[in-house]
């Protein structure tokens, strides 16, 4: 019984999709004390909608029902009624929260995706999605259901039709997420442009293998002992008080900046290097897996390398621009770029790569960003079906070095 309503609930969630070209732009708002008051408030109606359809969705399962997002929806209406302060919200909140929000986390529990939903917390991602039908938007403002005109620090950068509005906080900052539909772009030509090789890291964020590199800002190295007072004084008073709310807002507000100047540097970056190239190569990372060295834990996550691979792909996909990943155990960096000769060690403060076969001396990051480049173009295949790394690229093994490496390593396999 219950998985046939598991069946519908897939169907009813998905159908419908289409392939528009859409758009979002997250912009800060500057709203007044009543416009301030007011998102706080649809945020917690918002969340209160979700909470109850949520606690009626899993009384349905104890009871071996499953309801449907209209029966959750149509309880909710009923039980609004008996809290007269409802009266005066935006319904379409309410409606979106169900319809929207607990209805993908329901899905996505239902195909295994996530796990069952959870109930939402006060002052954790407060966010709630208007009705964008109403939606007015002019220059550096913007016009919403029952509250009217609210300021942004930029004008809306797409045009098109509005498809979703969402009003978000995060700290002390109120953002709108506008998305738009809009018309098909032409494509830019990038086949000029040379392919490109990346090779992130901790002190350097990314290294180009052309020669170019971009710093690392590491922010939560340079506020990290603004960070700790602050929040020592936090853990001095009384929680639930006005000077522990008060307190709790300067802590998010240091995150705040800390993850400002670490996106700021990470979009710059991407868009820089997507910008002059026809191709790309990049390394697989796996963050969950390196953050377990505890010598270099906070030093990965204040990078944010996971995050600015994920930027790159993103607007590399937007423009076109094909990523080609190397295996997760390709050695870019122990792995010669001129002959392909593979180094058995190789230390982290060893800074500049010395090949012991053709005696190239190169910087040990742009070493590293020439072999993906490699890897991008086609030269060299990563590993085998056996998963052997294998084939340094056709010029390495035109030269006399690149010859005597490829009978040593490749030939008695």
């Amino acid at each position: 019984m219950v998985s046939a309503h598991h069946r519908k609930w897939e169907v009813a969630t998905f159908q419908g999709s289409s392939d528009m070209p859409l758009k979002t732009h997250k912009i800060a708002l500057i709203p007044n004390n009543k416009q301030y008051n007011w998102f706080a408030q649809q945020c917690g109606y918002a969340r209160f909608a979700y909470n109850h359809a949520l606690s009626d969705f899993r009384s349905g399962l104890e009871n071996d029902e499953f309801l449907s997002t209209s029966k959750l929806n149509e309880r909710f209406n009923v039980a609004k009624k008996t809290y007269a302060w409802t009266k005066t919200q935006d319904q379409v909140v309410a409606n979106k929260s169900i319809f929207m929000n607990l209805s993908a986390a329901i899905a996505n529990w239902v195909s295994k995706r996530a796990k069952f939903p959870k109930f939402k917390k006060r002052g954790k991602k407060d966010s709630f999605t208007t009705n964008n039908q109403f939606v007015q938007v002019e220059g550096k403002r913007i016009k919403l259901p029952k509250i009217g005109w609210v300021k942004m620090f930029q004008a809306l950068r797409w045009t098109g039709k509005i498809m979703k509005v969402t009003i978000s906080r995060t700290a002390h900052r109120w953002f709108v997420s506008i998305t738009v539909d809009t018309e098909d772009t032409e494509a830019v030509d990038n086949s000029t442009h040379p392919v490109v090789g990346i090779d992130v890291g901790i002190n350097t964020l990314a290294t180009c293998s052309d020669g170019s590199k971009y710093d690392n800002p590491r922010p939560l190295k340079r506020y990290e002992r603004q960070l700790r007072r602050a929040q020592r004084r936090l853990s001095k008073r009384t929680k639930g008080s006005k000077n522990w709310i008060r307190q709790k807002w300067k802590v998010a507000r240091i995150h705040y900046r800390i993850a400002c100047i670490r996106n700021d540097a990470h979009h710059k970056a991407t868009t820089a290097i997507v910008n002059k190239a026809s191709a790309i190569g990049i390394e697989t990372l796996k963050v969950t897996n390196m953050v377990k060295n505890k010598k270099l834990a906070k030093a990965l996550s204040d990078s944010g390398l996971g995050g600015f691979l994920s930027k790159l792909k993103t607007k590399a996909e937007t423009l076109g621009i094909p990523v080609t990943e190397a295996s997760q155990f390709y050695a870019s960096s122990k792995t010669c770029s001129t002959c392909g000769y593979k180094k058995k060690d190789l230390t982290l403060s060893e800074r500049t790569y010395h090949c012991s076969q053709c005696d190239l001396s190169i910087d040990r990051d742009v070493n590293a960003a020439i072999n993906l480049r490699n890897v991008a173009v086609g030269h060299t295949e990563t590993k085998n079906a056996c998963g052997v790394q294998v084939r340094p690229h056709t010029e390495a093994r035109e030269t006399e070095a690149g010859k005597a490496v490829w009978k040593q390593q490749v030939l008695p396999i």
